[in-house]
């Protein structure tokens, strides 16, 4: 299959749907936009299957997504979407980039959701961009914007109510989105410890900051989500 797409942590393939694509989970991790990298066995299985688990939660509860069939442990069918160049960024406590930027203390809890939209694009650091910016720069229009919140905001819920069955907080996550072919706004990329900030009831780490921070084998950190997720019904 001829590769379309090369991302940081995921592969693209062509198929013979046009409008389909086999999406690759490397096993690959990145950090301060791939300053710091490396390999681990196995990691690209378990944000695949993390992953997936959590899609199909999230399209059984009302969200669409590129999600179409699982293909093996490492691979997965999508559609082809038309990708908004942005990120979003649902923080429910502060950590990372907002307590080192507006100095807010690791660990406040928000009295709601905080919404950002980064402008994606590695040559400019992925921005903090505003509703006007995303407008008028032509990233989205204003109600295409409007959903897009809305359906973050409802992806958040959800994922709020799935890990604390499992005793785990949400603390921030990272999604994109893109439009299918029938206009559709859709869930794209991924959701895995890759994309997402989770704390146990003691607020261990269980993401991609101990890849960060040095603090733990992700691979061993990522296996204790899946094996809590794979322990309740969904």
């Amino acid at each position: 299959m001829d590769k379309l797409y090369e991302g940081k942590s995921k592969i693209c393939y062509a198929t013979e749907k046009s409008n389909e694509l086999k999406m690759y989970f490397k096993n690959d991790v990145t950090a301060f936009n791939s300053l710091k990298k490396a390999s681990y066995d196995s990691k690209g299985i378990l944000t695949a299957k993390i992953s997936n688990i959590i899609f199909h939660y999230l399209e059984k509860n009302g969200i669409k997504t590129h999600l179409l069939r699982v293909l093996d442990e490492q691979n997965i069918l999508v559609k082809k979407l038309k990708m908004f160049d942005i990120e979003i960024i649902i923080r429910n406590i502060a950590s990372g980039s907002i307590t080192k930027k507006i100095g807010i203390k690791e660990g406040t809890i928000f009295n709601k959701p905080i919404f950002e939209i980064c402008y994606k694009n590695d040559d400019y650091g992925d921005p903090l961009i505003n509703d006007d910016h995303c407008v008028t720069l032509g990233l989205t229009n204003s109600t295409q914007l409007a959903e897009i919140k809305k359906v973050a905001l409802e992806i958040n819920q959800l994922l709020c109510t799935l890990f604390k069955k499992v005793s785990i907080t949400v603390v921030d996550f990272k999604i994109e989105m893109g439009i299918d072919d029938e206009n559709n706004i859709c869930l794209g990329d991924e959701i895995s410890p890759d994309t997402c900030r989770f704390w146990d009831e003691n607020k261990r780490k269980l993401d991609k900051d101990c890849f960060r921070e040095d603090l733990d084998d992700i691979t061993y950190i990522y296996k204790i989500i899946l094996d809590k997720l794979e322990s309740i019904s969904i």
